[in-house]
C-alpha cells in the first residue's frame, strides 16, 4: 500500500525521494534534537507517490506532459499562458480520495483538540531541491498561518501547482530535470 503522508518523526534523510530534502532534514532534526530535551513542532509530508497519484488521475500527468513537451520556454507569454493553464487543472483537480484522507487523519492526529484554534503552514519540498548542482529554492510556494483542515488541503493543492510557475517550468527545462 501506498503511503500518502508520513510523520515527520518517522522521517530521516534516507527519505529524500519520497518526502524531499526539507521534510527528510526536519525528520532528523526533530529526532536529533528531541534527545536532548529541545522541542521542534510535529508535523508531516504528502509523499511523491500521493502526489504522482493525484496527478495520474483524470489524466492530468499525460495532459501536462504534452503541454510542456510542447513548450517553448523562450516565450514568455506562451510559458505564462501554458504555466496558468497547468495550474488552474490542477487547482480544479480534486485531490485523491486516498490523500484528502491521509491529510484530514494525520491533521488530527497532529492538531489533537486545536484543529481550529492554531496555525499552520504548509510548505514545498520538492525530492530534486538543492542537488549538487542544482537548486530549487524559494521557486515554489509556501503558505504560513494556514488555519483549519479545509484551508489546509486547499494550501496543498496550491503548493502542488506552484510547481508549475512560469520560473519553475524554465529552470526545470533549462536544468534539463
Amino acid at each position: 500500500m501506498t503511503l500518502q503522508t508520513i510523520k515527520f518523526t518517522d522521517l530521516t534523510l534516507k527519505d529524500i525521494e519520497q518526502v524531499g530534502g526539507k521534510n527528510a532534514s526536519l525528520g532528523e532534526l526533530i529526532v536529533s534534537l528531541a534527545s536532548a530535551g529541545v522541542r521542534v513542532p510535529g508535523g508531516f509530508a504528502t509523499t511523491a507517490d500521493a502526489y504522482r497519484e493525484f496527478l495520474a488521475q483524470s489524466g492530468l500527468a499525460d495532459q501536462i506532459a504534452k503541454d510542456l513537451d510542447a513548450l517553448d520556454i523562450e516565450d514568455v507569454q506562451e510559458l505564462a499562458r501554458v504555466g496558468k493553464s497547468i495550474r488552474e487543472r490542477i487547482l480544479n483537480t480534486p485531490l485523491t480520495e486516498k490523500l484528502e484522507g491521509a491529510i484530514r487523519t494525520s491533521f488530527s492526529e497532529l492538531a489533537a483538540g486545536h484543529e481550529e484554534d492554531s496555525t499552520w503552514a504548509v510548505r514545498s519540498s520538492a525530492t530534486a531541491e538543492d542537488l549538487p548542482d542544482a537548486s530549487f529554492a524559494g521557486q515554489q510556494e509556501t503558505y504560513l498561518n494556514v488555519k483549519g483542515i479545509d484551508n489546509i488541503l486547499h494550501a496543498v493543492k496550491l503548493v502542488f501547482a506552484s510547481l508549475y510557475n512560469d520560473r519553475a517550468i524554465a529552470y526545470r527545462v533549462h536544468n534539463k530535470f
